[in-house]
């Protein structure tokens, strides 16, 4: 059986990362336009750079939760199963998932400044004026807002393949990941966990809601499938 497990924000949020679309998330710290867009980039690097090193600070602290362990779990008794993932932090890989796809990039990673996926490790803070093996500065790996998101028809590719579509900590309201569902083959199962009311439209008939928050969730239906 091929399980998929498409992760977001509120994942991340339970072990302490901030999200951005909350009441008290990032954006009403930062401007989206000061900090996550090509332009701020050419504008305000530096700017740039001290946001991204605080992200990655703030990562490197945290720890995974239940959920990310429960996905690791899933994926030792269930082999076939990948992660598609809207977050940047590496707490996936830290539980002891593998097959994981990073749609919107990685905080512990730079990247070139000419090849969007060509990457370097960064574990602690980055210098900007730094540069790429090519020659090229480098920048956070970070997909930034109206830029392009290089591994989204991977993720698509691998939707297509789900016997299980598992949604976790996502409002769906951040495209194009949120039409991975799109992708989905009609037979498929499609589980959400998010403890609040996710807009469906016409998967609504097709998802089982489980109305809880991911440490609690996730555990909760790791446990039915590996029974089952």
């Amino acid at each position: 059986m091929k399980i998929v497990v498409f992760t977001g924000a509120g994942v991340s949020a339970e072990s302490g990362l901030g999200t951005f679309r909350d009441a008290d998330g990032l954006w009403e710290k930062y401007r989206v336009e000061d900090v996550c867009t090509h332009e701020a980039w050419l504008r305000n690097p530096e700017l740039c750079v001290e946001f991204y090193n605080a992200r990655r600070r703030d990562t490197l602290t945290a720890q995974p939760n239940a959920a990310h362990f429960a996905i690791t779990k899933l994926q030792e008794n269930f082999p076939d199963t990948e992660i598609i993932t809207q977050n940047i932090d590496d707490l996936h890989e830290r539980a002891g998932s593998h097959n994981i796809t990073h749609l919107h990039g990685e905080i512990t990673k730079l990247r070139s400044n000419i090849d969007e996926t060509d990457t370097v490790p960064c574990m602690g803070d980055q210098h900007y004026g730094d540069r790429h093996p090519d020659g090229s500065l480098l920048r956070p790996y970070i997909v930034f807002f109206g830029e392009g998101v290089p591994y989204f028809p991977r993720a698509c590719q691998i939707a297509s393949t789900a016997d299980i579509l598992i949604v976790v900590g996502t409002s769906l309201n951040v495209y194009p990941a949120a039409s991975l569902l799109e992708y989905a083959p009609d037979t498929a199962k499609i589980y959400v966990v998010d403890p609040g009311k996710p807009e469906f439209g016409h998967f609504r008939y097709r998802v089982e809601h489980i109305q809880k928050k991911a440490s609690e969730g996730v555990p909760e239906l790791v446990d039915m499938l590996c029974k089952s």
